[in-house]
Order: structure tokens, then C-alpha cells, then sequence
């Protein structure tokens, strides 16, 4: 049976995606700093879905956006590193009792430390991976170090209001 719940989330990934392509595309902070806020997309993957799936919904995010940006790969790539980094990560977080089935990852359940704590580090794979490509190697690497630095706090920045704005706090 299809929530309402469902609906709506499927309406707001896609929302995004629309705000992604068509306009943080164009956003960019003094050439350092670029907002890549569909990760928030693969952050927010719940806490049981199998790696595999995680990996997949993670590769089809990034070739999406692959597509839009015409990046051949690029994003694809530093999404399914930032999955696969997301799996380990989630071992060394997850607490000795571990996680209820179905939980979902947002800053309202889980509260802002812990989601900083969880999101930044992910944020800055994609973020230092995703330029490391783009540079083709570390000829570069003070510009990329700088680029993936910027855009990792410009991007978690922008994930926390996104974060504040459509998830309501549930009360237990």
C-alpha cells in the first residue's frame, strides 16, 4: 500500500533534483565553493537498506546529475565512494544496541551533533573525491584541497536548512 508519507518523499527527492540542476548548479561562491545538496539524497538512505542498494541508489544519483552537469561520471563516482564510505562509517556510529528497523537518517531523530558527525565526513569524500577527478590527479592539490573544503561547508550548510525547513521534529 502507497502512504502519503511515500508520495510526498518521492516529490521532495525529486524537488531537489530540480533545485540541484537548475539552480545550485549555478552556485558558486568565489570559484572555491559549490553546493552539491543531493547528497543529501544518499544521507538520508535508511539505516537498513542493504549495501547494495545503497551502492546502486547512489550510482543512479550521481549519473542523474552526471547527466545535467555533463560530467561523464564524475559525480557517479564520488557518490558510490561516499556510499561505500557511508557503510563503514555507519559501523563505527551505530551504537551497541544498533538502530530500530525502518529508522530514518535526519537531523531531527537522530539531533544535530550526531548528524553533523555522521554527515560532514561523508560530505567531505564526496567533496575531496569529486575534485580529485575533476583535477585528473593532485597536480593541483592546494586548489582542490581549498575547493573540497569550501564546498564541504558550503554543502553541509546548505543540507542543515534543508534539514531545519522540511523535517518536522517528532515527538516522542
Amino acid at each position: 500500500m502507497i502512504r502519503l508519507a511515500d508520495i510526498l518523499g518521492l516529490f521532495g527527492n525529486l524537488l531537489l533534483f530540480l533545485v540541484q540542476v537548475l539552480i545550485l548548479k549555478n552556485v558558486v561562491m568565489y570559484d572555491y565553493a559549490f553546493c552539491f545538496a543531493y547528497v543529501m539524497l544518499i544521507l538520508m538512505i535508511p539505516l537498513d537498506t542493504s549495501p547494495i542498494v545503497q551502492l546502486l541508489v547512489g550510482f543512479s544519483i550521481g549519473i542523474i546529475i552526471d547527466v545535467f552537469y555533463n560530467t561523464i561520471g564524475m559525480h557517479a563516482a564520488a557518490s558510490v565512494l561516499m556510499v561505500f564510505v557511508k557503510i563503514y562509517w555507519m559501523k563505527v556510529l551505530t551504537p551497541s544496541g544498533g538502530y530500530d528497523i525502518g529508522t530514518r537518517v535526519n537531523m531531527q531523530t537522530q539531533g544535530l551533533q550526531w548528524f553533523i558527525i555522521y554527515a560532514f565526513p561523508l560530505i567531505l569524500v564526496h567533496s575531496f573525491s569529486l575534485f580529485i577527478i575533476e583535477a585528473s590527479g593532485f597536480n593541483l592539490f592546494g586548489q582542490t584541497l581549498l575547493k573540497g573544503l569550501y564546498s564541504s561547508v558550503f554543502t553541509m550548510i546548505m543540507v542543515l536548512i534543508l534539514q531545519y525547513l522540511f523535517y518536522k521534529k517528532i515527538n516522542s
